[in-house]
């Protein structure tokens, strides 16, 4: 396996290659991400609807294993640019374009699988339950949502991370798998995964006549999104300048 110098040392090319990628790649790849993620959520839904919440959060994993493997770009992930930044191999308005660029193919792709899976009748038998997540979602108080963003999004980067210390493919999908299952099985928030969450509880409620209150559109972008993103870009960059002053930083 690669040691962690090793990790954080590549990933330095790795972040740079990153903010270098053209734009439409970048975007088409995010939104693959988006529809990774996505898709996870639904397995997620229906597993824990049928054998309870650690049974969504051992499928959920599911999500970050596409990403990797199959190779897209997922915004939670890319927080670790901060990395290639630090060592000046970026600039801040290439870290920031590349983050914005990623975020709304996530987006997208994320919206894309939710108003499929919903009109496809996926959830025909557990759209209550996922009616009940989107609200629960949307619901937390904006401190509560960002606190639960940072914890999500430093267990999301470390699964990354502990992903690139293997050289084969089972190795990677066992090393992300048991981060992402805690962020899952603790309740924490991921902007990504909530793409999904919270416009599939919309549009299920909408197709299915559910009336809940407090969720909403406005309730999805103001009350959920925005602080679990501004959580996830703490935790994510928070653990990516620990890991780079721990192993790049000459006065480490």
């Amino acid at each position: 396996m690669n040691t962690p110098k090793q990790i954080a040392e590549n990933y330095v090319a790795v972040g740079a290659g990153k903010a270098a990628m053209p734009k439409g790649r970048m975007f088409l790849l995010a939104v693959l991400a988006g529809a990774f993620i996505a898709l996870a959520g639904v397995a997620s839904v229906i597993g824990s609807a049928l054998a309870g919440k650690l049974a969504g959060a051992c499928i959920f994993p599911a999500g970050l294993a596409m990403v990797i493997v199959a190779g897209s770009e997922l915004f939670t992930g890319n927080n670790l640019m901060v990395i290639s930044l630090l060592e000046k191999r970026i600039s801040a308005g290439q870290l920031l374009a590349a983050w914005a660029v990623v975020y709304l193919g996530n987006l997208a792709g994320a919206v894309l699988v939710s108003a499929l899976a919903v009109g496809g009748g996926t959830f025909a038998a557990s759209y209550e339950s996922l009616i009940a997540t989107a609200a629960a979602k949307t619901s937390l108080a904006f401190g509560e949502a960002v606190m639960r963003g940072v914890l999500c999004n430093v267990l999301v980067c470390a699964a990354v991370w502990m992903a690139m210390a293997a050289g084969d493919v089972s190795g990677k999908i066992i090393g992300l798998y048991f981060p992402v299952m805690v962020f899952v099985l603790c309740g924490f928030e991921h902007c990504i995964a909530n793409m999904f969450y919270i416009p599939a509880g919309l549009f299920a409620a909408a197709r299915y006549g559910v009336t809940e209150e407090g969720l909403g559109w406005g309730a999805f972008l103001v009350r959920n999104l925005l602080p679990v993103t501004v959580g996830n870009i703490l935790g994510g960059a928070g653990l990516g300048t620990a890991f780079w002053a721990a192993w790049l930083w000459k006065k480490a």
